[in-house]
Formats: structure tokens, sequence, C-alpha cells
């Protein structure tokens, strides 16, 4: 039986001829540590987009408020499909008329490490914990450290979409308080890979096309 393309639903919905997206193919991480990307997307509402290597593609989820630091906050998950790993580094406009169309720059990007165990505590595969519904990880970022996790609280089968929540542990990079990080101005933040802003990175693409860095 043929290989599942983990990525068909991300190609079927874009015009490569017309968008700078990258069309990528799943790759595997060959030994090093998984890689996240957090990219903030100025598309038809602004959200962060949540994106975890796993199995050579990145699990991707629109979280409207972004990640937080403070484990009282459950930041709604919503997931979106898989992503190619050279996602990981795309910044740019989407132009108009195309799925997602809008500004995207990097907000913080890392490698993080699985936590993921079952009730009894051994240690699972990531992708088999995902599909049960929870994951725990460890996030080594700019922006994003500590321990963080991810539960389904609303499956599809249930007649509405599939919702996940993300929550911040209680650690020590675990914060109540407001700090440079905050995801609270989104339209003022820097990326992590140009510094620029999604206006900088608007006003330059000049009516083109964003280009992958």
């Amino acid at each position: 039986m043929a290989k599942k393309d983990g990525l068909s639903e991300y190609r079927r919905e874009r015009d490569f001829s017309k968008t700078a997206e990258p069309r990528g193919e799943a790759a595997h991480g060959n030994g090093r540590q998984p890689v996240f990307v957090v990219q903030i997307h100025q598309a038809s509402t602004l959200h962060f987009d949540f994106r975890l290597e796993v199995d050579g593609v990145l699990k991707s989820w629109a979280v409207p408020k972004g990640p937080s630091g403070d484990p009282h906050d459950k930041r709604l998950a919503m997931p979106t499909e898989d992503h190619p790993m050279a996602y990981a580094d795309f910044e740019g406009v989407i132009g108009e008329g195309e799925y997602g169309a809008g500004t995207v720059i990097v907000w913080d990007s890392g490698t993080y490490r699985s936590r993921a165990t079952d009730r009894h505590h051994h240690e699972v595969p990531f992708a088999e914990a995902l599909e049960h519904g929870h994951v725990s990880f460890w996030m080594d970022g700019t922006k994003l450290r500590g321990g963080y996790a991810l539960t389904r609280i609303r499956s599809s089968s249930e007649g509405d979409r599939e919702a996940w929540l993300l929550v911040k542990e209680d650690d020590a990079h675990a914060s109540a308080h407001a700090s440079a990080h905050s995801t609270t101005e989104p339209t003022r933040a820097r990326s992590a890979l140009s510094g620029r802003t999604l206006k900088q990175v608007a006003d330059e693409a000049a009516g083109t096309a964003g280009r992958p860095r």
C-alpha cells in the first residue's frame, strides 16, 4: 500500500504559480531534535500559527491569541493542514485570492523535545500521543521556553470542527506577567528571523509575492 502523502491537502489548497509559499516535501530530521515555529499570520483574521515537526511535516494549529507563558491561560488551538518543513522559514505576503492571503512573519522558532507518555508513564511516540489527543513537550526557543501541553477538547466526530487547548506548564519558565515577548500586540512584534514587523514585510513586498527566506 502506498504511503499517504501528508502534504496533499496543503498542495491542493494552493496554486504554486501564484504563491511563493514552499511546495516542499516531507523531510526527516536524521536524529536531530525536532523543530517548532510560531508564525504571525495577518490574514482575514490576525492569528498565530503554531507548528511542530512530526514525522517529517509541520503539524499545525491556528492559535487566535497566540501561546502564553501563563499556566492559567488556556489558549484555543484549531488544527489546520500539515505544512512542509520548508515553511518553518517562510516570511512574506500571500497574494489576494490565494488561500490564507495576507502577511506572514516568524515570531519564534527553535527545537522541542517530546515528554509524551502513556497512563503508566512510559514514553510513547509523539505522533501516537497526538492521535490519542494529548501531548506534553519541552520548548527551547527564543521566546517560548519550558513545558507546554496540547490537549484535544473536541473531535471532528462530534459534528463540529476539531479543537485543542495549548497550555503552559507551571515550571521555572512560567510567568503570569506580560513581558517583551508578549503576544498582546502582534502587529508590533518583530520577526525572530529578520527583525521585521508585519507592516515592514508587507511594505517591502510592494505588490509582489512574498519570498521564502
